[in-house]
């Protein structure tokens, strides 16, 4: 973060839509993500609503926070250094500074994320019964969670970051 906190000093000053528009154009930032960061380095916390993973698992169905505790718990039982936090109000997993894994919830699926769309793409044909788009994977609130494709995914995802 403090990468994007030095970013956002040398666009101090700059109006709102100029530093939308600057994450945007020149690090590929979505709309959401651009004002979560613009909003943050003008000193708002109201975005933030959850300060633990338990928080947020209050917030969705129990079928939801149960298939999340269990994708979770299978990758800190392999990797007990990485660290369950809450970032852009969702739980993620990050090791080492570095996010590996995250999800976060819609009404009829959860959608998991490792962090990388070339992570995704390479997966993409192992997982053909899931939604499957550019940056998430989609899988039903309830799904019975395939420990080998999360840690794969984990894996594959935390190779990139070395």
């Amino acid at each position: 973060m403090s990468y994007w906190f030095k970013v956002m000093a040398d666009l101090e000053g700059k109006k709102y839509p100029e530093q939308i528009a600057h994450l945007r154009e020149n690090f590929g930032f979505s709309q959401a993500h651009a004002n979560a960061l613009v909003m943050y380095s003008r000193g708002s916390i109201s975005a933030k609503r959850f300060d633990t993973p338990t928080a947020f698992y209050k917030t969705v169905t129990p079928a939801q926070a149960k298939t999340m505790r269990k994708i979770f718990k299978i990758i800190l039982d392999k990797y007990p250094k990485a660290e369950l936090v809450i970032a852009w109000n969702q739980p993620m997993i990050r090791i080492n500074e570095s996010y590996v894994f995250g999800a976060t919830t819609s009404s009829k699926r959860i959608l998991m994320s490792p962090w990388s769309a070339d992570v995704i793409a390479d997966f993409a044909p192992k997982m053909s019964d899931l939604v499957v788009l550019k940056k998430t994977i989609g899988v039903p609130n309830d799904w019975e969670v395939d420990s080998k494709l999360i840690l794969a995914l984990v894996k594959a995802r935390i190779a990139e970051t070395k």
